[in-house]
This record gives structure tokens, C-alpha cells and sequence, in this order.
């Protein structure tokens, strides 16, 4: 008798263990989206970061869009919008949680935005978090439509005032929105960092941003237990 009580009370243990285990694996998937004539391999300090916090491969969802070598003819179009898009639903898809967190770095915050505004996926993203993005539009590419005449500053680029720029400001990404900038950033702040009195990497209706002494791609490389702490709250 004795033994077999022992035995079930092993086997509950063992159960509440495995039950435990599954609970704590159980997170966010995570879909991180990099920028202009970047590659996935950008993001290969955060998933270190990520995956030291107990996420799995599988958990982390890096598109790859635009072209590497000539980035002025990247914008925000459906060739680029696409793969972000496809990404996001895969993610959501296999999330045990049901919803998902996403970070953007330079053009991809943008290009999340568009893609979360398509998708109205604003209330299946837990934390957003852009990453020297720039919602406001840059300086460097003009106002619109007396914008710099590339694809990347035009009216589906990131010229200021841009129909781009101007579809993705005051609107909701996630239940928290976070943003990680620097008053240094050679590509944001080329010329200044400021539209209209505010800096272009703060996301309208953030509930925190985060500012760090480096530059534009030092944000997104050495940020990365900012960027866990904030997917895991």
C-alpha cells in the first residue's frame, strides 16, 4: 500500500514539475523586424539575450524584405509590407499565449506599424518596442511633397508629413508601446532629431521611452536586456 502511494505521489510531482515547465516556456512569440538594407542576422544579440531567457527558436519570427544593396528604392509598399505581415501571422498563429511582441529597428518600426495597421493586429500585440525608428519622418529625407526624390522618402516613404508618415502616427501597436533612441543617432538625427518639437523615435502614446549614448546601430546591438525586460513584463 505504502508503495503504491509513493508512486502516485511521484507521478503528481512529476506531473506538477512538467506542468511548471510548460507554464514557464510558455511566452510571447516575438517577431523582429530590422531595417532598411539590413538582414535577420541583425538581430542575432537579441535572440542571445532572448534565448538566455528561456525563449526557443521556433519563438522568434525575423522577416527578411527589401533590397541589400540599393536601400533608396526600399519603402513601404506591399514588397516589403508582406513578408513583416506573413511573419506577424505566424507568429500569432503559434503563440500559446495568443499574442505576440514585436520590435522594429529604423525602417522596420515603421514598416511594423503599416503592417500591424493592415493586419489590425494592435490588440494581439502585448509589447511593442521601436528601436531608432522614426514615426514622425526624417529630417534628411524633407517635407512632403518638397521631399528628397527617392522611394524611401516619398509619399509611402519617411519624408515628413508623407501620406506613409501620417497613417501611422497616433495609433495604437500593442497594449504597452516603448521606444529605445538616442540624441546621437547618425541616421535620425542627421540634421536634427526633432519634428515639430519632438523627437522622431518616440512613438506617439508610448508608455515609456528609453534613451541610450549610442549610435543608430549600437541602439539595436547593445540594448538587448532593455529589449528582453520589455517583452517579458
Amino acid at each position: 500500500m505504502q508503495h503504491h502511494t509513493l508512486t502516485r505521489v511521484l507521478i503528481a510531482m512529476g506531473l506538477g514539475f512538467i506542468a511548471c515547465a510548460s507554464n514557464a516556456a510558455c511566452l510571447d512569440n516575438v517577431v523582429l523586424v530590422h531595417g532598411n538594407a539590413g538582414s535577420p542576422s541583425d538581430w542575432n544579440a537579441t535572440v542571445t539575450t532572448l534565448k538566455n531567457q528561456g525563449y526557443a527558436d521556433a519563438q522568434l519570427y525575423r522577416p527578411n524584405w527589401g533590397s541589400k544593396t540599393n536601400p533608396a528604392i526600399n519603402d513601404h509598399g506591399a514588397a516589403n509590407t508582406n513578408p513583416v505581415k506573413a511573419s506577424l501571422q505566424a507568429a500569432k498563429a503559434a503563440s500559446c499565449t495568443g499574442r505576440i511582441d514585436v520590435i522594429g529597428h529604423s525602417m522596420g518600426v515603421t514598416l511594423a506599424m503599416k503592417a500591424i495597421n493592415e493586419l489590425a493586429y494592435a490588440t494581439s500585440v502585448n509589447s511593442f518596442i521601436g528601436i531608432a525608428g522614426a514615426q514622425h519622418g526624417l529630417g534628411s529625407c524633407g517635407v512632403y511633397p518638397f521631399n528628397v526624390m527617392t522611394p524611401t522618402c516619398g509619399s509611402n516613404g519617411l519624408a515628413i508629413d508623407s501620406p506613409l508618415i501620417l497613417s501611422v502616427k497616433n495609433k495604437r501597436y500593442g497594449s504597452k508601446m516603448y521606444s529605445i533612441k538616442s540624441y546621437i543617432d547618425e541616421v535620425v538625427c542627421f540634421g536634427s532629431c526633432y519634428v515639430y518639437g519632438s523627437h522622431t523615435s518616440n512613438i506617439d502614446g508610448q508608455n515609456a521611452t528609453y534613451d541610450f549614448w549610442l549610435g543608430h546601430f549600437g541602439l539595436k546591438d547593445y540594448t538587448t536586456n532593455t529589449q528582453a525586460s520589455l517583452v517579458l513584463q
